[in-house]
Order: C-alpha cells, then structure tokens, then sequence
C-alpha cells in the first residue's frame, strides 16, 4: 500500500486569489490515478486546495471510510464496492445540475448494475485485468490463465494483490460464476489458488509494471492501464485477455454521506469530466476512457493500444458479494502464509 501522499498544493504557490484559499477538497482514491497536473490545474482554476490520499484495494478504502478517521468529499470506489455503498446508504446523491459535462460520457459506461439510474457515481476510468507477456523472454502462445500459472515460470510471475481478483481468476478457469463467492465453490477453488499462488514472485496491486520493466519477472496478471504503459514502454510486451473469460471494471468518482466540502466535490467532479481534463488523465494513466469527447482527442496511437482499447464480447462486472468478501479474504491470506 502507498504511504500518505499529501498534495497540498498552496494558494501562494499558484498564486490563486487570497479569499479562496480557505475552500479544501479531501480527494481519496487509488494510488498511481490521478495525475499531479490535474489535480494543479483544478487548484490554479478554482483556488482549492486538494488533498489526496490514496488506496490500493477498495475494500480498504471502504474499511477506512467507514472507520471514519477522515472525512473525504470524494472518494474513488470500484463498482462492486460503489454498489454496497449505494446499498448501505453511504453515498450523497449527485446534483447533476452542477454537472455540465457529464453529457461527454459514452452511453455504454452509464447505467451500469451499480448504479443502475446513475444518481451517485460519475466513471472515471475503466479497464480489464488480463495477461502481459514478455515475448523475448517467453516464446509460447499464452492465452489464459493455466498457460501462465505453470511449475516452470516459477517466480517469473507478478500479480495485482488484490484477493477477490485472485479467486475470480480460478472460478472462471473451473467454468464457475466470477460473482458465485459461494462457500461451495470457494472450497473448489481452493486448491487451484493454492497451486498458483506458490508460483508468484511478486503481488503488487500499487505498480505491477514495475518487476516487468526491470526484468525481474516475464509474466503478469495485472491492470491493463499498467499493461498500456508497458507497451509504450516497449514493444516486446504484449496483452492478452485471458480465454477462461476477462471481466471489465468500473472505477468511479462518488461523494460520501459525510463529505463536508459538497460544492467543491462537485467542481472537481465537472473538471474531470472536459474533455482536456480528461484527455490528461488518459495521457498518464493509459486505461479505456468513457469518456467520448476526451477520447477524440487522444493519438491514433493511443486508441490503438491493444491494453487500452481491447475488444470485450460482453461487459460483465464484479458485483456486491457483502458478508462473502471475508471468505475470499482468508482463504488467499492463508495460502500465501503457507506459501
């Protein structure tokens, strides 16, 4: 997990009017999202002071919100997790009034099952988790996920550390439901997760690109933003969404119950939402865009990376799986302590 950042950035330093200086927003999302650039030039515009703190998984930013530590005015939840938020009442509907450029969303990305009238979340970006492969180093085809989990790429792989990801993976390869967190079928899935996670050299949910670029593993399972930049990085990586079958997720911007700075949630939230603004997000964190507008602004290039743009036949999510969440969690905590 990534330290605290704070990215206080000062009215003197932007030199942004005196009498705004006071106004704040508490911004907490995944590590690695959101761009420096933007987040200065939100402040530039507006003189709010944004402070960002980050997450790697969003069960622990929803562990954190509800602990209440910290009061967010926006907060950057997964679409399952969004989905248990909207159930358990903890999100603040959006005043779309305030919204202008939400009309810059593709249709496809609206009205998804985890907010299905599209009342508390605006997406942010969207992705898939699929195979990279270093192919100077791994000559095979890799198509799925038993390809890359054999005995002989031991510790050449790396994987996002994410539990729930983990065990849909080896739901999908045994032809259950990726959402089906039954205890049934957690105790099926039990033994495959046990075989694969022997074979990991590294779990990291915060930069898995990382162990790629500098050589310490060939393989990985991981986000496919972090995919694209290897791509752009190097050629000799490529992209693959596993056959056993690849879900797409939904990351969101949603403003919490207990947000006390609303007004400027809903600034930043309209920012994002221009088509510039977006298009820099994009430039640094190379994911599917739902954004239209910002997306006619990308390269040809862009728009052809095969991590950033793959080809899905259906678009279907993780869901809410509630109190079932905490068997996933210990059965993949116990495997890798008996690593």
């Amino acid at each position: 997990m990534n330290p605290f950042r704070l990215l206080a950035l000062t009215c003197a330093l932007l030199a942004a009017p005196a009498a705004r200086c006071a106004e704040q927003l508490n911004l907490f999302a995944w590590s690695e999202y959101v761009p420096q650039k933007v987040i200065a030039g939100f402040t530039k515009e507006t003189g709010i002071r944004v402070n960002y703190e980050t997450y790697a998984s969003g069960e622990e930013m929803l562990s954190k919100l509800l602990i209440g530590g910290a009061a967010y005015d926006l907060v950057q939840p997964p679409d399952y997790i969004a989905e248990a938020m909207i159930k358990n009442k903890l999100l603040r509907p959006l005043d779309r009034s305030k919204l202008k450029n939400l009309g810059n969303l593709a249709p496809e990305f609206l009205g998804l099952p985890h907010d299905p009238e599209q009342k508390f979340t605006v997406p942010y970006l969207t992705g898939t988790v699929g195979i990279v492969v270093n192919t100077e180093k791994v000559k095979e085809p890799i198509r799925g996920y038993r390809d890359v989990f054999q005995p002989k790429f031991k510790n050449r792989i790396v994987v996002v550390n994410d539990n729930r990801e983990i065990v849909s993976w080896a739901l999908v390869t045994l032809g259950l439901d990726q959402n089906a967190l039954t205890p049934a079928n957690l105790a099926t899935v039990r033994p495959l997760v046990a075989e694969w996670i022997k074979l990991v050299k590294v779990f990291d949910s915060d930069s898995p690109k990382t162990p790629l670029l500098n050589g310490d593993v060939d393989l990985g399972v991981v986000w496919s933003g972090e995919a694209a930049r290897l791509i752009q990085e190097n050629k000799k990586f490529s992209y693959v969404l596993p056959a056993e079958g690849a879900h797409p997720y939904v990351d969101l911007l949603a403003i919490p119950t207990t947000a006390k700075n609303v007004a400027a949630a809903h600034r930043f939230l309209d920012y994002v939402l221009r088509a510039d603004v977006s298009k820099l997000i994009s430039d640094e964190f190379p994911y599917t865009n739902p954004n239209a507008a910002a997306r006619k602004l990308l390269s040809p290039e862009q728009r052809a990376n095969p991590a950033s743009y793959p080809q899905l036949e259906k678009f279907n999510t993780f869901r809410d799986i509630g109190k079932a969440a905490a068997g996933v969690d210990k059965l993949v905590t116990d495997l890798k302590s008996a690593k």
